[in-house]
Formats: structure tokens, sequence, C-alpha cells
């Protein structure tokens, strides 16, 4: 098996790099926690670059790529802190995908952003399809689904949806009578939704309170394999996000290492300092095959997908939260500052490592689907 990008790949990734490189996101990243204004608006530059259309087929105007090529951008988002909604865009654009849905050529020219409303799957702990709480750390109830020809009725509510503010669709997963989970799509104009705008410590991060009540919204005739297939996706692109954050704190760590001399010798060459590097790389290069090995899996080997972004969410969520703590160590008194980057990373790790269930569930499903392999 060899994971060496594709020449289109390498190009993509590059290409996603020049793009955002146009815009000081970092900076603005620390503006925004007082003037959430401060973000500059990514949407049309992500537009441009045809990013709301990467898993989406040709045919429907896409670019028809896999979710590889999705990674290495969310990878290159990642890096800099970019606050772009490809967390909800994407996941929800491979479920339209799936069912061939009428807004698809709307989403792929970015006329209409779609947000993927994240239903957990049911595992041996959990039966239910479930969703996050406003509080407490019990699952919630999905929202009710009522099926009428094809129109789905929806009462209930979702929280913390990623980039659920500004969308223009919801896919939503509901639990019909019996529990099987309904997939539906409905404008957010529509009567009956409401989404309450939310920040949660990383001011780059957009959040929202959904509550939907006696909403309407079509049918996609989808099975459960699709519906799991897109939150173990929104798994991947978390992971992927965190691997990029990963990246510039071990590149401006080791900077820094090299430059900042004390008692006459660079710190970089004291043990305490190289061990730690070492151990942020080391974590960097595992998540990275982990990670790679889920967008290949999810193309050429489905039925591993889940255990693969499981295992890649969880060793990139270990990782990020390990080198924005070595990034501030490293850096002495100023990396605890706001005059330096780093806890402008250690918010944004806290934060995606509690997302959609957090790392400790997808540890727990690692750990569910070895044991189930090993019996």
């Amino acid at each position: 098996m060899n994971f060496a990008l594709s020449d289109e790949q390498e190009f993509l990734r590059e290409a996603a790099r020049g793009a955002l490189s146009r815009f000081k996101t970092i900076e603005a990243a620390r503006e925004a926690l007082t003037d959430p204004s401060a973000l500059p608006d990514l949407w049309p530059m992500a537009v441009q670059a045809g990013w709301p259309g990467l898993l989406i087929g040709e045919q429907h105007g896409g670019a028809g790529l896999g979710a590889f090529d999705a990674l290495l951008v969310a990878e290159e988002c990642g890096r800099v802190l970019a606050s772009l909604p490809l967390l909800g865009v994407l996941p929800a654009t491979a479920v339209l995908d799936a069912a061939g849905d009428e807004s698809l050529a709307s989403v792929a020219a970015g006329d209409l952003r779609p947000v993927y409303v994240p239903a957990r799957p049911p595992s041996e702990l959990d039966q239910r399809w479930s969703v996050e709480p406003r509080a407490g750390v019990a699952r919630a109830v999905t929202p009710m689904a009522v099926v009428d020809g094809d129109d789905v009725t929806l009462d209930g509510s979702v929280a913390f949806v990623p980039d659920a503010p500004g969308a223009d669709l919801l896919v939503v997963v509901g639990s019909g009578a019996d529990g099987e989970p309904i997939a539906a799509v409905l404008p957010t104009a529509s009567d009956g939704v409401s989404i309450e705008a939310v920040t949660r410590y990383d001011a780059t991060r957009s959040l929202g309170h959904v509550s939907l009540s006696g909403a309407v919204g079509r049918r996609l005739a989808l099975g459960p394999e699709v519906l799991a297939d897109a939150w173990y996706l929104a798994h991947a692109l978390i992971a992927a996000e965190s691997l990029g954050s990963v990246q510039t704190c071990l590149d401006v760590s080791v900077a820094y290492a090299k430059e900042r001399f004390t008692f006459g010798r660079a710190i970089g060459s004291y043990q305490a300092i190289k061990h730690e590097l070492s151990e942020v790389l080391r974590r960097l290069e595992n998540a990275r095959a982990l990670q790679y090995y889920a967008g290949w899996a999810r193309e050429s080997k489905s039925d591993e997908f889940a255990l693969a972004a499981s295992a890649a969410r969880s060793a990139a969520g270990g990782a990020l939260d390990f080198a924005t703590r070595a990034m501030i160590n490293v850096h002495g008194g100023i990396g605890a500052t706001w005059e330096h980057d780093a806890p402008l990373f250690f918010r944004r790790a806290q934060l995606s490592r509690r997302l959609l269930a957090g790392t400790h569930d997808a540890t727990d499903r690692v750990a569910e689907q070895t044991i189930r392999a090993a019996a």
C-alpha cells in the first residue's frame, strides 16, 4: 500500500495553502476573541477553489474527488486556524450526493451552503441514534421524524452543530417511531427552524443550537450505512484539521528552540526540549498515517472506514492537545500570554477534542471494534 500523494493531490494541497495564505487568519483569530466580526469571510475563496463540490459527482457540477482529497484541504485549514465551514459542508454534501438530491448543482456552485446536523450511530453501549446535548454528558435523542410520502416533519433539537449559523440547508438525521434513522433536507428559512449562534472557547469555530418544531423537509431515501458514513467522515475531517494545527505547533516550536539561547546554548540542545518535541513529531506521524488510511479506506475498503476514522480522530485529538501544551512550554513565559499564538491553538485543541461526542467516544469505538474483530 503506497500512501505517497499523487501529483494532483500535491497540487491540491499547495493550491489550498496558497489560497489560505492570502488571509491573516491567525491574527484574525486573536481579534475575534473580543470582536467576532474580525474573522474574514473565506467562503467566496472556498467557492472559487471548488471546495463545496469536492465530494459531489461531476455529473452534478462537483469535482468528484474522494475523502482523501477533502482531508488534505481540511489539514491546510487547520494549519492556519481558518474559519471555514467545511466540517459542516462536506459531510452534508456526501449525504446529498449519495441521495442524488436536487440541490446538488446549487451546492456545488456555492449558491447554497448545506450543513450536516451530526447524529451518532448506535454502539454496543448506546443502541440509539443520538445527538449533542446542550448540557451534561448524557447524549440527547435525535429529532423525532414523521414521514408523509416524500415529506418529513421534524421535532427536536441538536446542540453545538458545527457551521450551522449562516447555512442555507440542514441535512438532518431524525428517528422514526421504531427508532430507525430517517434523513431529511430542509431550508434553514423553513417554518419551525431556528438556529442560535453560540461561541465556545475557540472563536474561529462557528457553532449553533438547531431547534426544529414541526419543520417540514424532503426525505432522503438513504440507509443507515450512508448516514453512519457521514458521522465518521466528520470525525476524519476534525482529525485532519487537528493534524494541520499540530504541524504548525511543531514548526513554530522547533524554530524558537533553535533561536532562543539560555546559558550560552540554544534551548533546543537541552534534552527536556528535544524529548518533548520528538514526542510531538511521533504523535504527528502516527496520526497522519491513520488519517491517510482513513481517506483510503472510505474509497477502497469501506468496511474499515469507521474504525480508521475513529482511530485517526482519537490519535489526532491527543496529538493536538499534547502539541499545544508543548508549544506553550517551549516558549516559556511568553507562550502563556496573548502576545503569542500558542493560546489560540490551545483553544482550538480543547474545543475540537470535545465536538461530535469527543475523542473519548472515538477511542471507545476503536476499542469496541477491535475487541469485536478479535472475538
